[in-house]
C-alpha cells in the first residue's frame, strides 16, 4: 500500500480508531477519553483526511498511476 494518499489514509484510520475506541469505552461504561466537542473534531479530521487520501489516489490513477 504505497503511493500518493497513503499517509492521509493511514492518518484517517488512526483518527477513526481513536474515535471508535472512545465510543466503545463509553458504551462499555469504562469512561470516555474525549469530550463531546473533541470527539466531533476527531471525527471531522478523520473524514477530511479520508477525503484527501481518496482524492489523491484518484488523481494518481487518472494521471497514469505510480
Amino acid at each position: 500500500m504505497n503511493g500518493q494518499g497513503t499517509a492521509a489514509l493511514v492518518a484517517a484510520l488512526i483518527c477513526f480508531a481513536l474515535y471508535f475506541g472512545n465510543v466503545a469505552a463509553g458504551a462499555a461504561g469504562a469512561g470516555v477519553i474525549l469530550g463531546d466537542v473533541t470527539e466531533m473534531l476527531v471525527m471531522l479530521v478523520s473524514v477530511i483526511l479520508f477525503v484527501i487520501g481518496v482524492l489523491m489516489r484518484e488523481a494518481s490513477e487518472q494521471n497514469g498511476g505510480d
